[in-house]
């Protein structure tokens, strides 16, 4: 049986305290707020993390974990599955390695495999899917690495520095991961 929560070189982790300093401090980072949201960017003060969506905060809907280093207990990013359609075994997923110097280096992907296994292991959902603007190029290699599949795009739905982007609709299958994994 696998580490649920460890991977190879992240963990999902609860949240805690001081985790809310790190977020916003992530929120002045406009690259960063750039490739995970489609919503203008803008730095957040601690008090507005904590009671915004970057709050982290779980329910009968929604999973959400820290990612923090094996090697050093690094709060790095986070990882979240939510809109949880209990009774059509479906959610999105979103993921966002907030450290730059993080990025890049399979961390990210990382906790992909493990949000995934989680989600068809432990929750036993059926479909995890997700969005990811199109100029987000290095995350959608990581999705389809994955084994994300392309379903279709929202076209010019996003609109940075005058110049329309795509949103692209991916989603995985239960059956379609575990073809992947054959040890799931």
């Amino acid at each position: 049986m696998s580490n649920l929560f460890e991977g190879t070189l992240v963990r999902l982790a609860a949240r805690r305290p001081d985790d809310i300093e790190t977020f916003a401090r992530w929120s002045n980072d406009a690259i960063y707020r750039r490739l995970i949201d489609t919503d203008m960017a803008r730095p957040l003060a601690p008090e507005d993390v904590a009671a915004g969506p970057d709050a982290g905060e779980s329910s009968s809907h929604s999973v959400s974990f820290r990612l923090r280093t094996l090697a050093d207990d690094t709060l790095i990013g986070f990882v979240a599955l939510f809109n949880i359609e209990w009774n059509n075994g479906a959610c999105m997923t979103a993921i966002g390695i907030g450290e730059p110097e993080y990025r890049g280096k399979g961390y990210g992907s990382d906790a992909l495999r493990l949000i995934l296994n989680y989600a068809f292991n432990e929750l036993n959902l059926y479909r995890v899917g997700l969005d990811v603007i199109s100029y987000n190029t290095a995350a959608i290699r990581a999705y389809e690495r994955a084994g994300f599949q392309h379903e279709g795009a929202m076209r010019g739905a996003v609109l940075r520095d005058g110049v329309r982007s795509d949103r692209m609709i991916m989603g995985i299958l239960r059956d379609e991961w575990r073809a992947r994994h054959t040890s799931a």
